[in-house]
């Protein structure tokens, strides 16, 4: 199947939207569809595959953002309708951003995913109109606490032939490679997280530290803008920053750490904390102890005391108590990594959701 996905981001990119939107294409490759990819052009010049770590190097047609203040996604979006017959007409269109989707509705049948309820009055009118296009076959949400978000703020959602389909993130059979060197103690363990962290996320991990200081503490990611601020609150000499790595590149840390901390916040107002992230995932692919944020949407897809301990987002001290216990208990850290690995290895590969979210759409080749 001829597959265009449009999206509104632009890659390569440092974005958790722009890591999976890669992912996603490269899944698609590996199924054997052929894939284009719309999008913004990233800020880094690098090659786009080499940055991201894509097996396939499928087709990337950068479509700017024309500079026409709010008419500008409008615009961009009937770009992409007229350059999608240049590269073969497509049998399906896939994607996250709910203009051009909308722009090219007619052309093909229409599958919209989102990771989050955005705010936007514009974007919400246009996902409105998107939900009413004859076109719209299916919408993917990442959890269910999202998919619950969108059919309160969108009733038309229940009145729409469009089936709604709730496929978590994913991670891929990490590759054998080596461990990442990592600053501090020898003999210390190592407890350390990847990305880009909220501030009140940061301020776990720096509490964490302050408690426990027979611990190394490793914060992987962010501009060196983005550390700054970080750095500044850390006080401890067992507190390590360490500066943002393409997404081809954070296997060699994920390997280095004891235990993952994943001590995510939810946005304000939404105590549910919607979003599905890719960084999670990966802990689980490597098989680490992971200590994660207690929210409903995370509750979909890990069980506490079984494959990670969840702990209330903003309570250091129920955090510094949950990792100091994994601490002292090698056995305990081998069992929960283990059946974390065992989870999204069986349930929560990319190819895996690759599947799911096409079975049954489009048209054939």
């Amino acid at each position: 199947m001829r597959i265009a996905y449009l999206h509104h981001g632009g890659v390569p990119s440092v974005r958790a939207d722009e890591v999976h939107v890669m992912r996603m294409c490269d899944a698609f490759a590996d199924a054997g569809h052929e894939v284009t990819l719309y999008a913004l052009r990233g800020a880094a010049r690098a090659d786009v595959h080499a940055y991201h770590g894509t097996r396939n190097r499928f087709a990337v047609r950068a479509v700017p953002m024309p500079s026409a203040g709010a008419l500008g996604p409008l615009l961009r979006a009937w770009r992409i309708r007229e350059e999608l017959p240049r590269g073969g007409a497509p049998d399906l269109l896939y994607g996250r951003d709910p203009y051009a989707l909308l722009a090219a509705s007619g052309t093909a049948p229409v599958v919209y995913e989102t990771h989050a309820l955005r705010r936007s009055r514009a974007v919400r009118a246009a996902e409105r109109l998107l939900f009413r296009a004859p076109g719209l076959t299916r919408v993917v949400l990442a959890t269910e606490a999202l998919a619950d978000d969108y059919r309160r703020a969108f009733p038309e959602l229940a009145r729409s032939a469009a089936e709604l389909v709730t496929v978590p993130d994913c991670a891929d059979p990490p590759p054998a490679g080596p461990v990442a060197a990592l600053p501090g103690r020898p003999g210390a363990l190592k407890a350390g997280c990847v990305g880009r962290l909220p501030g009140r996320g940061t301020d776990v991990v720096l509490g964490l530290a302050a408690r426990l200081p027979a611990l190394d503490f490793h914060l992987v990611g962010g501009t060196g803008q983005d550390r700054a601020p970080r750095e500044h609150r850390a006080h401890g000499a067992n507190v390590h920053f360490h500066d943002h790595r393409p997404p081809s590149r954070p296997d060699p840390y994920h390997r280095a750490f004891d235990i993952a901390l994943a001590p995510y916040q939810p946005p304000a107002g939404d105590a549910t904390g919607a979003a599905s992230p890719v960084t999670l995932f990966a802990y689980m692919a490597h098989g680490k102890a992971i200590v994660a944020s207690d929210l409903p949407a995370l509750r979909e897809v890990l069980a506490d005391g079984v494959d990670c301990l969840l702990r209330p987002p903003d309570d250091v001290a129920a955090w510094a108590d949950a990792v100091g216990r994994l601490a002292a208990d090698p056995a305990a850290r081998a069992a929960l990594g283990a059946a974390a690995h065992r989870h999204v290895m069986e349930h929560h590969t990319w190819r895996v959701r690759a599947d799911r979210v096409l079975a049954g759409v489009g048209r054939p080749s």
